[in-house]
């Protein structure tokens, strides 16, 4: 008897579609650990293996690019619209080349966030594509009008071709997509206990002066870290291999350590809009500063999410970088609305992969 297989795509962005993914694949092998996952990622292996406990095959493609960026917030449009004009003129050859691997490797499905060219993948190969996101790039780019308008038509196209979508919280409407099933929050669980975490680290400070600096894997190289000095009683964590020495800030830097890992902790999260930090703040109740980003459409959908169900600090960039963080002397406010978000979108997306794909043995 074949062992299932599932062909996971993930958008070449950042590390927040890598770990969402990853968290829904960890959480398919724990309930099915005979599925043998094929990740598609440029993402670096030790990410995604400190979300995926057991063993996958790891296939380092790129068949989309999100956003050229230098940094978490440093956007380039022009290097952005040139690579994808080059996707669009090899798009043949890039599923010939994928079809070709996923026949040779007996794929039964192909689950993908949230990579355009995926569905085509799978109609050429004759098996089901499904996806999962909160937000297309079609509505990145339509949103930034001009050239890219074109590019936003041929992606809706891509994703009509998709059999099923989940829709992940904070989403927008992504209409390209016939067939739409929501579900709750998807992300990783803390794996250490907060004994663990304020011994290995020597974390001193009270949980509400515990605060975690999350920028994604691009970092944010404007981060005014001078301002931690006038907080001298609180603690500040960062994964940010470049930030300074100070004494209240402590450096993570094994890899086997993750920023949801310490949220338990904190009384409060500082990052970007992302909806991997905000949803895995938000799974576990942990209270949201952020600042709005006008240029990237997804974040207004992301913002009015945690305003709805996170406490929350929406607080303006100058407050961020050139303000003197007094921000967190006030509290955050609650969320609008007083029904729960779900918060099982893993396992709902997980348990329907997994009876889809054995009803195809």
């Amino acid at each position: 008897m074949k062992r299932p297989i599932l062909y996971v795509a993930i958008t070449n962005h950042g590390f927040g579609h890598a770990t969402r993914t990853a968290s829904v694949a960890a959480t398919i092998q724990k309930l099915c650990p005979d599925v043998l996952l094929i990740m598609v990622t440029t993402a670096p292996r030790w990410l995604l293996e400190s979300y995926i406990e057991g063993d996958f095959i790891h296939r380092p493609r790129a068949f989309d690019l999100g956003v050229v960026q230098a940094d978490s917030l440093t956007m380039d449009k022009a290097a952005t619209l040139e690579k994808l004009l080059d996707i669009k003129k090899q798009q043949n050859s890039l599923i010939a080349s994928e079809v070709n691997f996923i026949r040779q490797n007996r794929v039964d499905l192909i689950l993908a966030d949230i990579p355009f060219l995926a569905p085509l993948f799978a109609k050429a190969a004759d098996i089901p594509c499904w996806m999962m996101s909160n937000f297309g790039w079609d509505l990145i780019y339509r949103d930034w009008g001009g050239d890219f308008i074109a590019i936003a038509n041929w992606i809706s196209e891509c994703y009509s071709k998709c059999d099923r979508l989940f829709r992940l919280p904070f989403y927008e409407p992504m209409s390209a997509f016939p067939n739409i099933t929501d579900v709750g929050l998807t992300g990783g669980s803390p794996r250490y206990s907060a004994d663990e975490l304020r011994a290995s680290w020597s974390l001193t400070a009270l949980q509400d002066k515990t605060v975690l600096l999350t920028f994604g894997g691009l970092g944010l190289q404007q981060i005014p870290y001078e301002n931690l000095q006038t907080f001298p009683e609180w603690q500040f964590i960062t994964f940010d291999k470049s930030a300074p020495d100070l004494p209240n800030l402590v450096k993570i830097n094994d890899n086997k350590y993750r920023p949801v890992d310490f949220m338990p902790i904190c009384g409060r999260v500082v990052s970007k809009p992302g909806y991997g930090t905000f949803s895995e703040a938000t799974r576990l109740d942990i209270p949201l500063v952020t600042i709005p980003r006008d240029d990237f459409a997804e974040a207004s959908y992301l913002l009015e999410g945690i305003t709805n169900y996170n406490y929350h600090q929406i607080i303006t960039p100058a407050e961020f970088f050139t303000g003197d963080w007094n921000f967190l002397h006030e509290l955050p406010k609650p969320p609008k609305q007083t029904q729960k978000i779900a918060k099982d979108g893993n396992e709902a997306i997980a348990q329907a992969i997994i009876k889809e794909i054995g009803s195809r043995k």
